[in-house]
C-alpha cells in the first residue's frame, strides 16, 4: 500500500427512510464538503471492523453492517483514495460530532443536492442506482 493511496471505509447509514450525510469540518482536508462517515483501514483490520471502529470514534454510535457496495477509487491531485462503502443501520448510541461540522438525515432523493467530496460522488451514484 503506497502512502499516497488511502484505503478508507464509509458508512451509508439508513434510518426511517433517510440516509446520514456528514459535513467535513473546516480543519479537515476538503473542508465543509459532505461525505459518508468512515476512516482509514489499519494494517490487519477488516474493512467491516474498521467501519464499526471509525463510526464509534467519530459519531459515538454503534452500527450493524448489512452489505457492502462496490469499492470506488478516486485520484485527487495529491493522493488516491479507495472507498469501501457499507450500508448500515444504527443499533445503539446517540450521535455526537467528534470530527465533523454537521450531520444531516436526508431522503435518498435529496442526497445529490449536497456538495459532496469528489471521492464520495461515485459511491452516492451507485447507492442511488441500487436503492431505486
Amino acid at each position: 500500500m503506497s502512502e499516497n493511496h488511502l484505503h478508507v471505509t464509509c458508512a451509508i447509514i439508513e434510518q426511517d427512510g433517510c440516509v446520514l450525510a456528514a459535513q467535513r469540518s473546516r480543519t479537515m482536508a476538503m473542508p465543509l464538503k459532505w461525505e459518508f462517515p468512515g476512516g482509514k483501514i489499519k494494517p490487519g483490520e477488516t474493512p467491516e471492523h474498521c467501519l464499526c471502529r471509525e463510526i464509534a470514534e467519530e459519531l459515538a454510535i454503534e452500527v450493524t453492517v448489512h452489505h457492502a457496495l462496490a469499492e470506488k477509487t478516486h485520484a485527487y491531485p495529491e493522493f488516491t483514495i479507495t472507498l469501501y462503502p457499507f450500508v448500515c443501520t444504527i443499533i445503539s448510541g446517540t450521535i455526537i460530532l467528534r470530527e465533523h461540522a454537521a450531520v444531516i438525515w436526508l431522503p435518498r432523493e435529496d442526497l445529490a443536492s449536497l456538495d459532496w467530496a469528489a471521492a464520495d460522488r461515485p459511491v452516492l451514484e451507485t447507492y442511488l442506482l441500487l436503492s431505486q
